[in-house]
């Protein structure tokens, strides 16, 4: 029997090792810091300049309406294009979407990246709009607004 024990002992020992590196393989970066509509809107009238404002909706919803400011780069495509986001990467960046999924699955890309300065912005667009913030749109025809 003391055989046995000892093999069990020793399994559980090796299971939970297993286990606790798994974990720490599988880890999920840390929360990010909400940033209140509030703390946006003043930070943007202070003209602050080193915050970025990433809108990661499609090219269309951001046409219908974006946070003031905000630069778009659609959430699927944003590990694609971090060599845009470089410059940004120790500068406040806020990112929001309509709910809040794909804001998240970007601010997970970016802390992966190295981004140290991330804020979920509190409510994402749908907020924004139903607290009557003001929007801008993206012109009719031509390029996009300048990326940084």
């Amino acid at each position: 029997m003391t055989g046995r024990i000892r093999l069990s002992r020793s399994l559980a020992l090796v299971a939970l090792l297993a286990c606790a590196i798994a974990a720490q393989a599988g880890d999920a970066p840390a929360p990010v810091a909400t940033i209140s509509q509030d703390a946006l809107s003043a930070r943007q009238a202070a003209a602050d300049g080193t915050l970025v404002v990433l809108d990661v909706r499609t090219p269309e919803e951001y046409a219908t309406g974006h946070v003031p400011g905000a630069i778009n780069i659609p959430h699927g495509e944003v590990e694609a294009r971090l060599a845009e986001l470089a410059p940004a990467r120790d500068q406040d960046v806020v990112v929001y979407c309509l709910a809040g999924k794909r804001a998240a699955l970007a601010l997970e890309v970016l802390q992966k990246a190295g981004f140290t300065k991330l804020r979920h912005l509190d409510g994402d667009m749908q907020a924004w709009r139903a607290n009557d913030r003001p929007v801008e749109r993206a012109p009719e025809r031509g390029p996009p607004p300048a990326m940084l």
